[in-house]
């Protein structure tokens, strides 16, 4: 037993929560609106289909949709949080998502659910890209790295507890239960608008310029960075849909392994994502980082595609190494993505770079779910390998696309003089 000292300085090097100040604040209101997002991840589909009545393929297919929808409020709204204070326009943009939340509950037929469900997935999108230059205002620029890592580990923590929460609901199984994990959502957005209110204002350093997100969206260089770390990207997919099929149609593992992988990812995502962002913090450290990433992300899909072929005991200690290996890269894509998305941006525009970045990585995550199950489960290990060859050759295409960037960007700054 140590001194209560002792035990509260331990606690706070587990703890993803930072020192008291404006971080803690942004990361109390991410804890709670990942929490209402865990609710929602968990029981949306059962709450469509049991308390409502579609189909399956009705909430498949509206989901769908509205996500292609949604990722045109990406650049817009990030463009609009240059010229507002992303302060107040993210705590809109809560209380928005908390009245589309609540209109779930109105939903009888799929014309209506896709209509919500549009209008959630514009809001979601949307506030990712104000959400990004939130969080460079919050840190600064020398500490917008630490903060995104930060709030990804809270945002995993949040999420977590929210779907632990949700397991109440769906044991219980009823019309109401779900309907109170709706409830429960909007409750978290309101939380977290009244949080983010509690930061100073951020107003624009800058005159407002017009066209910001038009010169985003023709700016070459970043473009070609963005899209690099968004093809890295479909490695989510690989884990969250992909892998669960692939222990269920390709290994002998029992199905309980597919909860202790996401456990896994989960857990090492909270304690790991502060302590390995520090090898991002600019954009030609961060180029090497992601090269990292794309080889470890490459070297797990290798081992999943192991598991298909051995014994059982041995394929479960794979699928868990390879989960391991897996959150290390994930971990260095992450910060080093978003170290390059703020770095190669224009110091006046961040907010319409970062939309572009989203939006990039949100058609990723709408192709992702079908190329990947027909490439993977439809191909088995081969589709692993393939999948393993794409991460690392983008990997090691980064740092030479990060270095034409940083050289075109400073050909286009203005010289002394």
């Amino acid at each position: 037993m140590g001194t209560t000292a002792e035990v509260r300085d331990r606690w706070r090097s587990l703890s993803p929560l930072p020192p008291p100040g404006r971080l803690r604040i942004l990361s109390l209101a991410t804890l709670a609106n990942t929490i209402g997002t865990g609710l929602w991840v968990t029981g949306a589909a059962l709450f469509l289909t049991r308390a409502v009545g579609l189909t399956p393929t009705e909430v498949g297919v509206g989901l769908t949709l509205a996500g292609l929808v949604g990722l045109t409020a990406s650049v817009p709204l990030g463009g609009l949080a240059d010229q507002r204070d992303p302060r107040s326009l993210r705590a809109v943009l809560q209380l928005a998502q908390a009245a589309v939340a609540a209109a779930y509950l109105l939903v009888d037929s799929f014309p209506v659910f896709l209509v919500v469900a549009t209008l959630d997935a514009l809001l979601i999108s949307g506030n990712l890209a104000v959400r990004a230059a939130l969080v460079a205002a919050v840190g600064g620029p020398q500490g917008r790295v630490h903060a995104f890592a930060t709030l990804r580990a809270v945002a995993n923590l949040g999420v977590a507890l929210g779907a632990g929460l949700a397991a109440f609901a769906l044991v219980v199984d009823t019309g109401w239960a779900y309907r109170l994990l709706v409830l429960g959502n909007v409750a978290t957005y309101l939380v977290s608008a009244a949080l983010i209110m509690r930061l100073p204002a951020y107003p624009p350093a800058r005159r407002p310029v017009r066209r910001r997100a038009g010169r985003a969206l023709r700016d070459g260089p970043f473009l070609a960075v963005a899209g690099a770390s968004a093809v890295l990207s479909v490695h989510h997919v690989a884990l969250t849909l992909v892998l669960p099929l692939w222990v269920v149609a390709h290994t002998d593992a029992p199905l309980v392994t597919v909860s202790a992988l996401l456990l896994v990812n989960t857990l090492l995502t909270v304690l790991l994502a502060v302590r390995l962002s520090g090898s991002a913090r600019h954009a030609v450290p961060a180029a090497t980082t992601m090269r990292r990433a794309g080889l470890v992300l490459a070297a797990g899909m290798l081992l999943w595609a192991a598991s298909a072929i051995v014994p059982t005991t041995v394929a479960v200690g794979l699928l868990l190494g390879a989960t391991v290996i897996y959150t290390l890269g994930d971990l260095w894509h992450a910060g080093a993505g978003a170290t390059l998305a703020y770095d190669l941006a224009a110091p006046d525009a961040l907010g319409a770079y970062q939309g572009v970045d989203g939006l990039l990585a949100g058609l990723v995550r709408a192709a992702g779910p079908a190329l990947l199950t027909w490439l993977i489960i439809d191909g088995g290990p081969v589709g692993w390998l393939a999948l393993a060859g794409l991460l690392a050759l983008t990997g090691l295409a980064v740092p030479p696309l990060t270095r034409r960037a940083l050289a075109d960007r400073a050909d286009r700054s203005p010289h002394p003089g």
